[in-house]
């Protein structure tokens, strides 16, 4: 069987963790910052992890993570 490509989008913006879970930074951080609040721009730099629902269709497109 050939070898299987990663998604090079996804592989790009996520990280997989020693658990398996699926590490990913939060949206709307990007542009248009100033209507935002700090408590909101401040909670948006933590990292979060894919939704359970989400998660297995992630580890398929990275398989070699």
């Amino acid at each position: 069987m050939p070898k299987l490509k990663n998604h090079s989008g996804l592989s790009k913006r996520v990280k997989l963790t020693k658990n398996g879970k699926v590490k990913r930074a939060h949206a709307y951080k990007s542009h248009i910052l100033n209507k935002k609040t700090t408590k909101r721009k401040r909670g948006l730099r933590h990292a979060t992890y894919f939704d359970a629902s989400n998660m297995k269709a992630a580890k398929r497109l990275i398989p070699y993570m």
